[in-house]
Parts: structure tokens; sequence; C-alpha cells
């Protein structure tokens, strides 16, 4: 590639990132004009999609995009790289922010949400912090944009200031500064003292520790990295993802879909492949213990969703679940695994968005929050509902939904890395998914309300609530029926 247009793709990478900054800018000097606002809001989604698709096809051919912006220490610096694995992350992140805008001005304003300004500027750095990760080139600047999300989510989901709100937002921030302060932060400082940099490596076999390097300090950096993701909703530091369910439905879809848990595994999963490595995880024998590690995390959590009648309630406990198939498949350290593990973080995104809007459209309709007073609201709300069954299925494994890509790819690296415990994992999990996700479809469908019949005053939201979720699941279906593209891409990983 001539070194001008390496030069423009590399600033292109810039723009991408920066644009959800400048977006939150535009959005606070134009808070009094709603309309201004809620365009500029768009504008910048738009855009940072719009750059960040344009390195795709580059990136398809095996190139890879890097822009050195300043040197802290030798060995530690902000620098910014575009290759296949942050693309995944990238374009799935922007591209969902376009739709979450548009789902976001109708629920809004649909509920006369008070801070509208506030909100829409921080989910817009939120965002900057989300892009700002994936296109991280080393330890430094993984953590420092990860950080970012942290603090400028907290409004989000103290959103409402009341009792509830400022204790879920502590929750949520005790839990996820703590735990990167305590954790990622230490291992940071491990890593630069036993490799002499933070670099990513450019391949995920090698990892960047010297052979001679202790076993033991290695280990411990790799839990230390493993556990203070915290993002990742892996047990025990998981409770700040339910406690942050009194956030508004958009906040839940951020935080579940788009940027924040996905953050979590895309910077663990980063992490695993490309400062530790395929061998040396292999070598220290890290990957077989993590699998066993998160399939705790996978069949826990859906014992609990089992357990919850508040919808938004079910649906974290089920994210804290998915989460950890994304780090079971990276971990079995099989081709198919890593594949699996990776394209999880598209297919569980698509469909995880899908019912959070579906949730967000049925309190707008009916002001209803438990499973168990939807009886019968399947033929009030049929395209809601219809969409939260299509999502469900994807969740679940059911083809032709693209959680069934998922569920092949994982049983594949299992029974490729002789895993048969984690095939059986696998299949009690699906079990489980099906038995919480069911009962809210065929309540809602075939189950008549204790009056005897729905409120007739109840119907389909409006558009602009009903739009977005119709079409993010129709994307649910696409995505399993059409995978390639996401596939080819996941395959420049391992080139």
């Amino acid at each position: 590639m001539h070194p001008m247009t390496e030069a423009i793709h590399a600033y292109t990478l810039l723009a991408a990132v920066t644009a959800p900054l400048v977006g939150a800018v535009l959005v606070m000097l134009t808070g009094s004009r709603p309309n201004l606002r809620e365009a500029c809001s768009f504008a910048a989604a738009a855009f940072t999609f719009g750059t960040i698709a344009s390195l795709a096809p580059a990136v398809l051919t095996g190139k890879r995009f890097v822009l050195h912006l300043f040197t802290l220490l030798p060995g530690v610096s902000l620098t910014l790289r575009a290759d296949s694995f942050s693309m995944v992350f990238a374009l799935v992140a922007s591209f969902l922010w376009i739709v979450t805008v548009l789902y976001t001005i109708g629920y809004m304003r649909g509920l006369g949400e008070h801070a509208q300004t506030r909100f829409s500027a921080c989910f817009a750095l939120a965002l900057f912090g989300a892009i700002g990760c994936a296109f991280a080139d080393n330890l430094f600047t993984l953590y420092l944009f990860y950080e970012i999300v942290s603090i400028t989510t907290y409004p989000l989901v103290a959103h409402h200031q009341d009792r509830e709100g400022y204790e879920g937002g502590r929750k949520y921030l005790v839990y996820l500064t703590g735990t990167a302060k305590g954790l990622v932060l230490p291992a940071i400082i491990l890593t630069y003292v036993m490799c002499g940099t933070l670099d990513f490596s450019d391949n995920i076999r090698t990892g960047i520790f010297p052979s001679d390097t202790s076993r033991l300090m290695v280990t411990i950096t790799y839990a230390c990295l493993i556990l203070g993701f915290a993002k990742n909703g892996v047990m025990p530091f998981h409770n700040w993802l339910p406690g942050a369910m009194v956030a508004p439905t958009p906040v839940s879809a951020l935080l579940h879909a788009v940027a924040v848990v996905k953050v979590g595994v895309f910077s663990t999963t980063r992490v695993m492949l490309y400062l530790f490595g395929v061998d040396t995880m292999s070598a220290l024998h890290l990957g077989v213990p993590t699998a066993w590690f998160v399939s705790f995390t996978i069949l826990a959590a859906s014992l609990v969703a089992l357990s919850k009648d508040n919808l938004k309630a079910r649906l974290a406990y089920s994210t804290v679940s998915q989460l950890s198939y994304i780090i079971l498949g990276v971990a079995l350290l099989t081709p198919a695994g890593i594949e699996g593990g990776i394209i999880h973080i598209v297919n569980h995104a698509f469909a995880k968005i899908t019912l959070f809007f579906c949730a967000g459209a049925i309190y707008v309709a009916s002001r209803k929050k438990d499973i168990s007073e939807m009886k019968g609201l399947g033929r009030a709300m049929p395209l809601t509902f219809g969409a939260f069954a299509v999502a469900s299925l994807s969740m679940i494994g059911v083809p032709p939904a693209a959680g069934f890509i998922t569920k092949w790819y994982l049983l594949a690296g299992a029974l490729d890395a002789n895993q048969v415990g984690i095939v059986v994992v696998l299949l009690v999990s699906t079990i489980l998914n099906a038995a919480y996700f069911a009962p809210v479809v065929y309540h809602a469908y075939f189950s008549v309300p204790s009056g005897g019949d729905v409120d007739p005053s109840v119907r389909e939201a409006s558009p602009a609530l009903l739009i977005p979720l119709i079409f993010t699941a129709f994307l649910s279906l696409a995505a399993g029926i059409f995978p390639e593209f996401f596939i080819q891409l996941i395959k420049g990983v391992f080139a």
C-alpha cells in the first residue's frame, strides 16, 4: 500500500476514535435545542461508523494500521491500532450506536425523561471510550480508555437521581474502578517489569512474555487481568451489572450490547490472545482452567436468571452468563473455539440489544416490568414480542438465528480440545437458556391475564421504538444466515 494511503488510513483511525468525543461536545452546546442536539448525536454516530467501515476493506486483506500519538516511557505509549480483532468490536459498537440513538429519542421523549442533554453527552463519551478500547495498541492505551468508559457511564446508571439510582451507580463505580485499580493496574506494572513493554504482540501465538520469565509471576499477572476487567461479568465480580438495571432502558442496551460489557470481554480476550498468546497459555496450562472457571458463571447466572420475575433483571443475568461464552471460546485455544468466542461478540450484541429494546417498548406501552404481568401482551404488541422471540432464539442457539453459529463453533472448539465436559456445559446452558426465555414468549401469547383480557389501551409503542427493535431482530437473523463477513474478518486474527 502506498505510504500516503497508509497515512490517510491512520488518521481515519484517529477520526473514528475522536468523533464520539466531538459529538459529546456538540450535544452539550446544542442542549437547549432538542432536535439539533439529537441530530448531532446521530451525525456523530453515523460518522464514527462510516470512518470505521472505510477501514474494513483494507483490514480484510490483512492490513494493520497503527498511529502513534505520544510516548510516556520507553515501551509505554498512547498508540492506536486497527486490526481484524479490533474491527469486529468497533464495527458492531459503532453501528449499534446509530440504532440506539434513534431508539433513545423515542424512549426519552416518550417518558419525558429529565436531563436528556447530559444523558446524550455521556452516551457519546462512553462510545468514545469503547472505540478507544477497540483500537488500543497496548495495555496502557487499553486501560486508559477502559477507565473512561467506567467514569462516563456512571451518570447514565445514576440517571434517575433517586436512592436506587445512586445505590446502583455507587456499586457500579466501586466494582469497576476498584477492580481496575486493584488488579489491572498492578498487572500492568508487573507486565512492564517482566517485558519492558506494554505493546500487544502482532500475532496471537507468541505473546510478549520472554521464555525465561517466572511462570508464577506470569500466572499471577494473568489472573489479575482476567478478574480485573470486571466489565466482563465473570463471577464473583458481576454484581455491578444487575445493580445497574435501575438505569433507563437505553442505558441497559448500552451496558449489555453496545459498549460496557463488550469492552470487558474484548479487553479480556485481547490480553489473552495478544499479551499472553496461545503458546504461553498452553505452556502454563491457563486455557482449560479458565474455560472451566467461566463455565461456573455460565451455569450459575442462568440458574439465577430463572428465578427473576423482573424482565430486565432476567436479561441482566442472561448477559452475565452469555458473556462467559466469549471468554470460554478463546480459552479453549483452538481455532474453532477462538472463532466461536469472537463471533459471539457480534451475535450477542444484535440479540441482546433487541431484547432490551423490547423490554423498553413494553414498559413505555404498558408500564409493565415483571414477566408475570405480561400475560396476553403478545396479542396487543405482536411485533414487539415477535422480535423478542427471534432474539430469544439467538440467545438459545436455535438456527437460523445468529446464536446457533456461536454454539456450533464453541462445540467444535471444545471437541477439538478434547474437553467433553465443556460440551456438556454448553448443552446444559442451552437448556437453561430455553428455560428462562421461553416462558416470557409463552406468557405473552398464550396466557390469559387475571382480569380476563389485556387493557385495551395497550398497543405497540411508537415507531421510534418499534422500528429499531424490528431492525435489530432482523440483523440477529441475518447474522446467522449470512455470517461470512465477520467470519472472514475473524480469520484475519490467525494471520
